[in-house]
C-alpha cells in the first residue's frame, strides 16, 4: 500500500471519475487506474464499481475510506510538523570554544546572532580542546571552536580563518621596535607561557621546536592577561596570537615571521549531526 494509491482512491470517492481525479492528482489517468486495481489486489478487494462513466464506492470501498483520509492527514501532519520545526528560530544552540578564542572573537558573534535570532536560545561553553570534543560526541554541544591542529576523524572541519602570531616583548627590550623578527631571534629568552592543557601552548612550542629554539618557561598562567603583565615586569617574554594583542597591556607586539608561526580557526562539528535551522545559522554566520 502506497501513500499515492490513497490519494488516488480520495481524489475518485470525491470527484466521482477517474478521468478528473486523474487531473486534480496531475497523474495520467492510465497509471492511475493501474494504482487503485493493484490496491484493490493488495486488500483483496474491489473499492469502486465501475459503471460505464460512473464510478461509485462499493461497501469495501466506504469502510476503507475513512481509514485512507485519516492515514493521509496524519501523514500531512507529520509534514507540517517538520517543516515547522525546520522553520523554527525559537531553537537552541550550544556552542564551545576555547579560552584563546572565547573573549576574542565570540563577543562579535553573538551580538550578530542575537540580534537576527532574537528569540533563539544560545548557549556559550569555554573550555579545552579535549574537553570540547568529548562535549561534541556525547552532543553536550552542537558545535565547537577550536584552532588547529585536530586530528580527529570523526570531526567534520570548516576552517575560519589564519592569524599570525606575534612576540609579545617588555618595552625595554632590544628588539621592541623592530617591525618583524623570527623566532630563532628569541633564543635564550625566558618565557611566560599558558600551562598544559590549552592548545596555543602546544602551537607555540612546536613553533619554537621548529625554529630550534628552546623555550625556558619562567612562569604559567591561563589567562593571556597575566602574561602580558609577566612581560611588562621583565620575567620573560611570550607569543600571543593576532586577536590577543592588547596595546594598552604595556607590552611591545612584534610580528613572527616564521612560516609555521601562525594559527588557523576552524568550526568543529560531529560528522554526519543534523542540525535544527538555529544551529545552521550561526554556523552559516560564523563562517562568513
Amino acid at each position: 500500500m502506497e501513500f499515492h494509491q490513497l490519494r488516488y482512491v480520495c481524489a475518485i470517492a470525491e470527484t466521482g471519475s477517474f478521468s478528473r481525479a486523474a487531473e486534480r492528482c496531475q497523474v495520467a489517468q492510465p497509471s492511475l487506474s493501474q494504482q487503485v486495481l493493484k490496491l484493490e489486489e493488495d486488500l483483496g478487494a474491489k473499492l469502486f464499481d465501475r459503471l460505464g462513466r460512473s464510478v461509485r464506492l462499493t461497501e469495501a470501498g466506504r469502510a476503507f475510506l475513512p481509514h485512507a483520509r485519516s492515514i493521509l492527514s496524519q501523514m500531512e501532519t507529520a509534514r507540517s510538523s517538520v517543516a515547522d520545526k525546520c522553520a523554527d528560530v525559537r531553537g537552541s544552540v550550544a556552542v564551545g570554544v576555547i579560552p584563546t578564542i572565547a573573549p576574542y572573537l565570540m563577543p562579535r558573534c553573538t551580538t550578530a546572532f542575537t540580534k537576527k535570532y532574537p528569540d533563539a536560545k544560545l548557549r556559550i561553553v569555554e573550555e579545552t580542546t579535549p574537553i570540547l570534543v568529548e562535549s561534541l560526541r556525547d552532543l553536550s554541544i552542537d558545535l565547537a571552536i577550536l584552532a588547529l591542529p585536530l586530528r580527529h576523524k570523526d570531526l567534520e572541519l570548516f576552517p575560519l580563518s589564519t592569524e599570525p602570531l606575534f612576540a609579545v616583548l617588555p618595552k625595554d627590550h632590544p628588539r621592541a621596535s623592530v617591525k618583524s623578527l623570527a623566532l630563532k631571534d628569541l633564543r635564550g629568552e625566558s618565557f611566560v607561557m599558558l600551562r598544559d592543557g590549552h592548545c596555543f601552548r602546544d602551537l607555540s612550542i612546536a613553533a619554537c621546536v621548529h625554529a630550534r629554539v628552546t623555550p625556558r618557561i619562567a612562569f604559567e598562567s591561563d589567562q593571556f592577561s597575566s602574561l602580558f603583565g609577566m612581560v611588562a615586569a621583565g620575567v620573560g617574554i611570550s607569543l600571543v596570537p593576532e586577536m590577543a594583542i592588547d596595546r594598552n597591556a604595556g607590552c611591545r607586539f612584534v610580528h613572527l615571521s616564521d612560516a609555521r608561526a601562525t594559527r588557523t580557526i576552524v568550526a568543529a562539528i560531529l560528522r554526519g549531526r543534523s542540525f535544527n535551522r538555529v544551529q545552521q545559522a550561526f554556523l552559516s554566520g560564523i563562517k562568513n
